[in-house]
């Protein structure tokens, strides 16, 4: 379905907005089945006013500010504008079309505006203010004194204490910026969607599995190149061919094409807009008395300064790019055994390490694919956290979906309680952007009494079925598919009570605990027993396979440890800049790259025109945090391989104290009432084999 297919966009409205009542589905499901596109504008409109007749009655409260009449109030406010938001932004991230493109374009400002209305109305900052400033003598409960502390700094964070010159510029930068990260996420996906490399020789394919070929002439033909091979830059279609083409020529031409998205001086180019944004921020946080945009965004982290963040960095980068470059030789050596008159190159890299890794420890991708079929996958996720916690998950097709490929699952708890709703929705396709990730159609909170139950989405891009195979992960894939259910582990097992807190509501450095700790059991044979079972032959993966898999767990670490942190560093390059200044992208880039020492052999993950974490999406200043997280998860799982990875007594521990607690207090905290201690970087050295 391409970006102008959207069955939303075909539909004219008729009848009741869905978003203006209740949605009369079991768990309150949105009504999928019934939203249509001439019903988003009217529900956010709609949703602006009725906040602000919330705030109205806030301020104009004659008692006494008190932290129910004015924070709780002002959390729980917005109710309608959050319902139909949410549909909205996991439709344009998820289930996109030209149609919702534009409006978001035409919201973008609005809502901008509408936040700021809010962020800089000194009525309401002042009823805020003298609830905080008597904090010490409220008798607060801990999450109510952490809400009270984020609400009051979000205001002075939002601008509350400019003067009246300074917050109309604010507005301003506000304004330009979420319109310019909007362009940039669209672009990024306009260049994806639009790239194609087309083969018309079988020599072309030579190396490539027999799956890959399936995939590749089914793409073709589903793109009206009956009888040909289509090749993309979604990554189940591209890194397949990086790793296996013999054709050294076309995996330059792919690789190059991938690492210029957003960089081809088209409509779609992404560098004066990242530029613009970069600057922006920089004004932003000075107006608001930081030295640079990451002390304005780390104030809130784990990291607090960016000190801390380069010096976890260093901790990492100076083992890691060692090893990187031992990797180069061996890599190097490979090519020269095989005749190769060349020296090795980004291109290379993922063709020459597959080698070596076959040659090494006997395992390729493709030994390993046919006992990773999705829904066994999915399955042994399931039964982890079923052995962890006790919950189930059942599928239910009664009830409306956003897109025919989506599926929901009622989770349950182990004495048949609902907890929730997953939805999960696993292949690539034109309307729906690059990657993977957790959302949600709805939080968990607690309201007059009532548990509201969330509605949780996990979205990604694995490699589709063919004609004559179910779709096969490769081990990568198991491995995001566990990180991505680890997040909607996080948001179903919430148990908080005001929304802003509640799920995923914990600083950039913390959130990604809950999802890397889950990558741990994929790896481990006694959970890969549970699910890898050859598709045809349900033979269920050899010991011998196992041995191999554990043996090669440290292969190829420096290239995936500096390819990472190459970004995390560019991230933060982009935003500890102090002063506005003219940025040359790939000058910039090209410096902040050799200032570390990046090897020539390695392309930074995420060149700056296609970084979308930092430009369209939340983590600017926060790139590092999955390194950070991955610290605390390695450490984590020790805990576990203390006892038991299956320990009840230390899973009800970590869901008690972390998963449940969503933002309710300081992070660390929460983190040593689980581990009894501060974490420790042993772990994460020696798992990634950088001791």
């Amino acid at each position: 379905m391409s970006a102008c297919e959207n069955p939303q966009d075909k539909k004219a409205v008729d009848g009741q907005n869905p978003f203006m009542t209740a949605y009369n589905i079991p768990f309150e499901v949105p009504a999928f089945d019934k939203i249509e596109l001439g019903h988003f504008k009217p529900a956010f409109e709609e949703g602006m006013k009725m906040q602000q007749q919330e705030i109205q009655k806030i301020i104009q409260n004659k008692e006494e500010a008190t932290f129910d009449n004015t924070v709780a109030q002002l959390d729980y406010s917005g109710s309608l504008l959050t319902k139909v938001s949410n549909v909205f932004y996991n439709y344009t991230s998820s289930n996109t079309s030209d149609s919702l493109q534009g409006i978001a374009k035409e919201l973008a400002p609005i809502l901008s505006k509408h936040r700021d209305d809010i962020a800089l109305n000194p009525d309401l900052f002042k009823r805020i203010k003298v609830v905080y400033e008597k904090r010490e003598s409220l008798r607060l409960t801990t999450e109510q004194l952490r809400l009270l502390e984020k609400k009051y700094k979000s205001f002075v964070r939002g601008g509350a204490n400019l003067n009246e010159e300074d917050q109309n510029r604010f507005r301003e930068i506000n304004g330009e910026m979420s319109t310019l990260t909007l362009q940039f996420g669209e672009n990024q996906l306009a260049e994806v969607n639009n790239y194609q490399m087309i083969l018309e020789d079988a020599a072309d394919l030579a190396g490539l599995p027999q799956s890959v070929q399936d995939g590749a002439a089914m793409a073709a033909t589903e793109a009206g190149h009956e009888g040909k091979w289509l090749f993309t830059l979604a990554k189940p279609s591209f890194i397949p061919f990086l790793i296996y083409s013999e054709r050294r020529d076309l995996r330059e031409k792919i690789l190059k094409a991938y690492n210029h998205i957003g960089d081809n001086n088209n409509d779609n180019d992404n560098k004066k807009i990242l530029a613009r944004i970069a600057n922006l921020r920089i004004e932003r946080a000075n107006l608001l008395g930081y030295e640079t945009h990451s002390h304005y965004i780390l104030e809130e982290n784990m990291a607090v300064t960016p000190e801390n963040v380069f010096a976890l960095l260093e901790k990492i980068w100076v083992p890691a790019v060692k090893v990187a470059g031992k990797e180069v030789e061996a890599l190097q050596a490979v090519i020269d055994n095989k005749g190769g008159d060349f020296k090795l190159e980004a291109w290379d890299w993922w063709y020459y390490s597959e080698k070596l890794r076959k040659e090494k420890y006997d395992l390729d991708e493709e030994m390993l694919r046919p006992y990773f079929e999705l829904t066994k996958v999915r399955q042994g996720a399931f039964d982890v956290a079923n052995k962890l916690y006790g919950i189930t998950f059942e599928e239910r097709t009664d009830l409306p979906v956003y897109h025919e490929e989506a599926s929901a699952y009622e989770v349950k708890e182990a004495n048949g309680d609902h907890i929730g709703l997953l939805y999960l929705d696993w292949h690539p396709r034109k309307s729906k952007r690059s990657g993977a990730w957790m959302s949600s159609y709805r939080k968990q909170s607690k309201k007059n009494g009532e548990n509201i139950t969330p509605i949780i989405t996990v979205v990604c891009n694995f490699t589709r079925p063919t004609s004559d195979k179910p779709s096969l992960l490769t081990f990568d894939e198991v491995a995001t598919l566990f990180h991505e259910f680890g997040h909607a582990l996080h948001g179903l097992l919430s148990d908080c009570t005001y929304p802003s807190l509640s799920g995923t509501s914990v600083p950039r450095d913390f959130v990604e605990l809950p999802s890397q700790i889950m990558e741990n059991w994929c790896a481990e044979p006694e959970v890969l027993k549970m699910f890898a079972y050859h598709y045809k032959t349900g033979e269920l993966i050899p010991e011998e396979l196992l041995d191999k898999v554990e043996k090669s767990s440290h292969f190829n670490q420096g290239f995936t440890t500096v390819e990472f942190m190459s970004a995390a560093y560019l991230d933060m390059s982009y935003h500890t800049l102090k002063t506005q200044v003219e940025i040359d992208v790939p000058v910039f880039e090209q410096e902040a790259m050799d200032k570390i020492g990046l090897i020539p052999e390695i392309v930074v993950r995420y060149r700056s025109t296609y970084f979308g974490h930092i430009f369209s999406g939340g983590y600017s200043s926060g790139y590092y945090a999955y390194l950070w997280s991955e610290y605390l998860d390695a450490d984590a799982f020790e805990a576990f391989r203390e006892t038991d990875i299956f320990s009840r007594e230390t899973a009800s521990k970590f869901r008690d104290f972390v998963i449940s607690q969503g933002g309710t207090d300081d992070p660390m905290e929460m983190y040593k009432r689980f581990r009894g201690k501060e974490p420790i970087y042993e772990p994460l050295l020696k798992r990634k084999g950088l001791l």
